[in-house]
């Protein structure tokens, strides 16, 4: 019995797999994804003989991480209805799927972890959002599930009801950040910075401007006032964005994205 089940390994599940396999070891760790090419490719990086399928996996494993897409969830649950025992922890990290979607699906006995992670998972970078169905946990189990959290970056907990919301701040807004490191790349490659020299400087520089806010506590404001020297260039560039919108732009980002996670939620 492996401490692991994975059912789906792609490129949200691969990188918790990975992250798996190193902090509790490859024989704690058995999976299965529905492309056999991709099973042959996690196989020949891990090491792990992957499992046929679903119902395989689930019989192996105490911790069940479900990383399939939602639209492929109705399906899935239905295959391992009746192989879920109430001694499993049921792992999901599909938006808009519910904790109770998942126990009318399987069983109102089952223990559920219903998670939000990110893809700088990929790099051990990754933040998630956490929330425990209403069921009792062991503290062995409590601390099994934040060694597989903490494993590929950090995690925050919180109600159920605020999901949808932790799916604006750390799930989809990944894309949002690479688009403005996309765009200040491109601005400073028009003024005939290399581009490969631009990425550099930009990602870098976004790196350690979100260190900043994390290791000294200060609010976001006072760190950029910070850098905005009275007549300066950055005020100027500040005052540029302010009358661009670059803070509507990203709160209707963000409109846009609950929305989205609240269809998804509702959706029968």
């Amino acid at each position: 019995m492996a401490l692991f089940g994975f059912i789906g390994a792609g490129n949200m599940g691969y990188p918790l797999l990975k992250a798996a396999v190193n902090t509790f070891g490859s024989e704690e760790v058995v999976y299965t994804d529905a492309s056999p090419e991709r099973s042959q490719y996690v196989m020949k990086d891990t090491g792990i003989q992957f499992s046929e399928d679903n119902i395989a996996v689930v019989k192996q494993c105490k911790y069940l991480v479900l990383a399939v897409k939602p639209q492929f969830f109705p399906q899935v649950l239905s295959q391992i209805q009746k192989v879920v025992t109430p001694e499993q922890v049921v792992i999901s990290i599909a938006a808009g799927i519910t904790i109770e979607k998942i126990k009318d699906a399987i069983s109102d006995s089952t223990r559920i972890v219903r998670a939000m992670p990110n893809t700088p998972a990929m790099v051990l970078k990754g933040m998630t959002g956490i929330c425990f169905s209403k069921d009792k946990f062991s503290e062995e189990e409590k601390k099994v599930v934040d060694r597989f959290f903490t494993s590929f970056g950090k995690y925050e907990v919180f109600e159920e009801q605020m999901m949808n919301a932790v799916i604006c701040a750390n799930g989809s807004s990944p894309a949002y950040v690479y688009m403005f490191i996309e765009a200040l790349a491109d601005s400073v490659v028009a003024y005939g910075i290399p581009r490969d020299k631009a990425y550099t400087l930009v990602a870098q520089t976004v790196l350690g401007a979100a260190a900043m806010v994390l290791e000294t506590g200060e609010h976001p404001g006072k760190l950029k006032d910070n850098v905005c020297s009275p007549g300066g260039t950055t005020i100027a560039a500040v005052k540029a964005l302010e009358e661009y919108g670059l803070r509507n732009a990203v709160m209707k980002a963000t409109d846009a994205c609950y929305e989205k996670a609240v269809s998804l939620s509702n959706k029968k």
